[in-house]
This record gives structure tokens, C-alpha cells and sequence, in this order.
């Protein structure tokens, strides 16, 4: 019975992982299950050694999202106006394109919104619509490999929770009894 829980347990999981292309913080998710089932399983033990993992990953997974379009901007040209514009462009465009595609409009409104917020804040600012261009094709890659590395982190993440969650021998030889 132990195998079939946990089985339900990593789906759920790999359910929460997804939840990272609807721009939801799905890699916190994950680590409130890994100590929910750490806390129904009191047997296992898992202390800082298994959740200081968890933690680094899930607030590496948010600063690289935002840095990664930061530099992207940067080194495409863009300036700091231009960098902010893109931050509230691609948290503007994931509110407002969520309920689009299945929810995966958020995803393609905050890649969206990174671009259109830096154009917008470079033109306003008084770049020219070339340099404006360029800095913002940057902020956009930046925010596509920031959300790749951010469901990365997650999925190592997933894998460090599945792996404490899935019975070992030694405990099903204790629960069968053997």
C-alpha cells in the first residue's frame, strides 16, 4: 500500500511541477508537499540536510527567472528603465493572459510582457525603436531561459522528493513484517 501512496504522491508532484507554465509558484508548492509527507511520516527523519536543498532550489529557481531576463535586457543594450518596464510588463502580461489557452496563456503573456514592457519604457525614455527592439528581444530570451532553468530546479526538486518518498527496502521489509 506504501508503493501506491507514494505513486500518487510523485504524480502530484509531476502535477505541481506543471503548474510553473501557468506562472504559479509551483516549485514553492513542492516543498510545502515534500514537508507535508515529511510531517505524515514522521519515521522518515528528513531534516535540514533534505529541505535546505529544497529551499536553495525553489529561491534559486526565483531569483534566475527575474536575473536571466535582467541580463538578458542588459546584454542586449537595454537600461535600468528598460529593465524595469520588462519585470512589470511579464507580471502584467501573466495576470492578464492567465485565463487564456488553459492558463498557458500566462506563460506566453509573461514572455510577452517582458518584451513589450522593455520596448515600451526604452521608447518612452527616449531610445531609439532599433535599440529598443534589440534590448528587448533580450529581455524576452531572458525570461524564456529563466523560466526553463526556474522548471529545472523543480523537476530536481521533484526528484529529491521522490526519492525520500518511495519506500525503501528496509521499510518494507518492516512493514511486511519479514
Amino acid at each position: 500500500m506504501e508503493y501506491v501512496f507514494a505513486s500518487l504522491y510523485i504524480l502530484v508532484l509531476l502535477a505541481v511541477l506543471g503548474l510553473n507554465v501557468l506562472g504559479l509558484p509551483a516549485n514553492w508548492i513542492i516543498l510545502g508537499l515534500a514537508w507535508v509527507w515529511g510531517v505524515i511520516h514522521p519515521g522518515l527523519q528528513l531534516g535540514w540536510g533534505f529541505y535546505g536543498p529544497l529551499i536553495a532550489f525553489a529561491t534559486l529557481g526565483e531569483i534566475i527567472e527575474f536575473g536571466a531576463q535582467f541580463y538578458g535586457a542588459k546584454r542586449y543594450g537595454g537600461s535600468s528603465k528598460g529593465n524595469i518596464g520588462a519585470f512589470i510588463g511579464a507580471i502584467a502580461g501573466a495576470i492578464f493572459c492567465a485565463p487564456f489557452l488553459l492558463g498557458f496563456g500566462a506563460l506566453i503573456g509573461a514572455v510577452g510582457g517582458a518584451y513589450v514592457g522593455c520596448f515600451v519604457f526604452e521608447r518612452l525614455h527616449g531610445r531609439p525603436a532599433h535599440e529598443a527592439w534589440h534590448a528587448a528581444k533580450g529581455a524576452m530570451w531572458g525570461r524564456v531561459l529563466g523560466f526553463v532553468v526556474k522548471t529545472g530546479l523543480g523537476g530536481g526538486m521533484l526528484a529529491m522528493a521522490a526519492r525520500a518518498a518511495w519506500p525503501t527496502a528496509r521499510q518494507m521489509v518492516t512493514m511486511l513484517g519479514i
